[in-house]
């Protein structure tokens, strides 16, 4: 499974970047999509994720209204755009992609926390922001 992360870079704290996850089509379909990150000797964690259908996101406590997750259908691709970003955002940051159908009406309302429960990565951007 192809997944092509980009769009990370440097940053000065106050700054925005904009992270995509491209795929192809075929593994588009029929999936919710997450973005997660991993700073130096801590564990990969969660950030925000988008529904299946694309109706539902969620997002951590710590990037709520500077994070906004969405997904373009016909790019088959997913984004991050990331504002107002602080030092402690530093991280490499993985997009992934699960069957998981949280979101739907009748199931789960929010995603899969865990690594685990997603089937596919990609290869992880370094965001870096300075103070």
């Amino acid at each position: 499974v192809q997944l092509q992360a980009s769009g990370g870079g440097l940053v000065q704290a106050g700054g925005s970047l904009n992270l995509s996850c491209a795929t192809s089509e075929s593994i588009w379909r029929s999936r919710a999509w997450g973005w997660f990150r991993q700073a130096p000797g801590k564990e990969r964690e969660f950030v925000a994720a988008v529904s299946w259908g694309g109706l539902s996101e969620y997002y951590i406590d710590s990037v709520k209204g500077r994070f906004t997750i969405s997904r373009d259908n016909a790019k088959n691709t997913v984004y991050l755009q990331m504002n107002s970003l602080r030092p402690e955002d530093t991280a490499v940051y993985y997009c992934a992609t699960t069957h998981n159908t949280w979101g739907v009406p009748g199931t789960a309302v929010t995603p899969p926390p865990f690594p685990t429960e997603y089937d596919s990565w990609g290869q992880g951007t370094q965001v870096t922001v300075s103070s």
